[in-house]
Parts: structure tokens; sequence; C-alpha cells
């Protein structure tokens, strides 16, 4: 038994509230569908920005309507502070996943970022602190590395940011460190490194690239590859996330008040994504492996190569990532081609 196990079966036997925050979008609807089994109670908010109702439709399908009682869904705002607090009333642990992904739209309207990514963060802190939970765990970025060249990405040292959301994503940090130093808040941030999996949004403008191209290939339509496609990621499947905040929620004290990196600690460039990609479209959608990407010029903001080293969260939080690039692709593969194909 590894320590997650152990820790599931710790749960199980414990039950405790949780709140998370963006609920209804992809990785919220992850944690929510994952701690319900393991028979926490959870609330939910939620302002439906980039979320969607079919998310937390999803879930209760899964779990079924005995686990689904344990839920409470409050559609608020985190821009909101009375809403920060009705949700954090009576919580052990808050798992904040709500904010403005993108660096794009980001860059296109920096405002907008700011006001969810930093004044939301900032009310979820002090209504998290003057609810007295045990712990908020949020998700930080990869992108707070910014222009730091150094590869694998080690915790202690990060360069210039390089988008209005890299900002907000490191103003978030210091932050967290600020309430742990003042109020002996207990905050533990998240640094995830190109999360992908079932429920991740196809749709939009600012969609990532993985149910871009699932998406792509399936329906015929063009796929886009920014660049030469050697830009690489440490792409991280969604289960080893939703292993990272409950290891990260429930270890000891003195994994508290530090960042950690949430990868699998494998670069993929895009090339070889695509080709994974292509391949397991391919075994229902045969036309795919004649397909070819549209290459167009490198996209504003973006790093050129990511890859994480995931050893301080081993030692402090005893994460231990299940899902490779491939693995993690294999079940997402059955996901979209499911929902796509109707089949």
């Amino acid at each position: 038994m590894n320590a997650y196990q152990k820790h599931q079966d710790d749960l199980r036997k414990r039950p405790a509230t949780w709140l998370v925050t963006g609920v209804a979008g992809f990785i919220g609807s992850n944690l929510l569908e994952t701690l319900l089994q393991l028979g926490q109670r959870v609330v939910g908010l939620d302002n439906f920005s980039t979320g969607h109702q079919y998310n937390l439709d999803e879930v209760k399908d899964r779990v079924g309507d005995e686990a689904w009682q344990r839920f409470c869904f409050i559609q608020g705002d985190i821009r909101n502070l009375a809403d920060c607090q009705q949700a954090c009333a009576g919580a052990d642990y808050v798992l904040h996943q709500a904010a403005l992904g993108s660096v794009p739209r980001s860059i296109e309207d920096p405002i907008t970022t700011n006001e969810n990514n930093i004044s939301g963060f900032l009310n979820m802190l002090t209504a998290a602190r003057d609810a007295k939970v045990r712990r908020m765990v949020y998700a930080a970025s990869s992108s707070t590395y910014g222009d730091h060249p150094g590869l694998p990405k080690v915790e202690e040292q990060i360069g210039n940011p390089l988008s209005p959301y890299a900002v907000t994503k490191l103003v978030n940090e210091l932050y967290a460190s600020v309430f742990i130093r003042s109020y002996g808040f207990k905050a533990i941030g998240l640094r995830y490194f190109n999360i992908f999996g079932q429920r991740q949004d196809p749709n939009g403008a600012y969609a990532a690239v993985i149910p871009k191209w699932f998406a792509g290939l399936l329906e015929g339509e063009p796929v886009f590859i920014n660049g030469d496609g050697e830009t690489s990621r440490d792409f991280c499947f969604i289960d080893n996330c939703v292993q990272a905040n409950i290891m990260a929620a429930t270890a000891d004290d003195e994994a508290a008040g530090e960042v950690y990196n949430v990868a699998f600690g494998e670069r993929t460039t895009l090339n070889e994504l695509y080709r994974l990609i292509q391949e397991r479209v391919a075994t229902r959608v045969p036309a795919a492996t004649e397909a070819t990407p549209v290459y167009r010029d490198f996209r504003a903001g973006d790093v050129r190569h990511s890859l994480a080293d995931t050893s301080k969260a081993a030692r402090l939080l005893g994460y231990q990532p299940e899902y490779s690039v491939r693995a993690g692709l294999d079940k997402a593969a059955d996901w979209y081609m499911d929902r796509f194909l109707g089949n």
C-alpha cells in the first residue's frame, strides 16, 4: 500500500468537510468525484464563468445518488467576499481551484485576470483564515518559473514572469506566504504543469491543446501547432493532480507553508504529443492517420521548454504520480471519443 492509498483509507474512516472552489470546472469536478467516492462531505463554489453544469451532472451519474447527498453547491463568485465566507463556513479543508486560466486571455484582458486570480484569491485566503480551516491548498502554476532557463524546474529557482497570468500566480504565492507568517495560516501551493484528462473543455478560444487536438482529429478539423512543434511540456494526468491535492491537504504540518511542483517528471514535445493523440484517435477514426498538423507562429508569453522536479512533493507530501502521459492519454482518449463519437 503506497502513501496515497493509506491516506484514502484514513479519509474513509474520518469523513471531513471539504470546500472545492471552481467545482464545476475540469480539475474541480475531478476533485469532487474523488472526495465523494471517499465518503467525504463537499461544498462546491462556482460562478460558471469557465465551469459547466454538465460536469457536475456527470459526477452525479458516476458517484450515485447516495454519495451526491453529501454535496452542497453554492453558485457564487470568489470576487465577492461574502460568497467566500459562506462557502468556507464549517469547512475543514479548502481546495482552491477557481481562477481564470490561459496565458493568451491574460494578455488580452489583464484586468479581469487580476480581479479573479489576485482579488479573488485574497478573498479566499481571508475567508478561509477567518473560518479557521485546517488547511488551504491552492492551484499555483508552472508559469511562475517564467524565463528561468534551468531544467528540471525546482521550486526555489524562478525567473521573470512572461504574462499577466504568470504575475497573478506569483502574487498568489506571495500572499499565501504573508498569511502564513502574519497569521499562522496553513496554506500549500501546487504548481501545476499542464494538467490534462477527462472533462477538460475542448471548446473556446483558450482551450488547452490536448482536448482541442482530440476534438480536431475526431471531427476532421485542422489541428494547429504553435511554432515548430519542438516546444516541450511536462504533461500531467488529472488523477495525479487529484492525488497531490489530497496529499497536500492531509500532510503533516511540516509540509505547510510551501509550494510544490505537480507533474509527472517527463518531457514531451508537441510533435510527440500530436502523434500520441493521433494513434489513439485512429483506433476509432482510421482517417485520422492521414491528418497532418498546421504549424503557425509561436504564441506570445509561452516558455520554450518545461520539466518538473517532483522530489520535494515526494519527500514532504508523499506524492507518487501513477500515470505517465501515455497512460493518461489512454484514459483521456476513451472519455473524449465516447463524448464526441457517442459510443
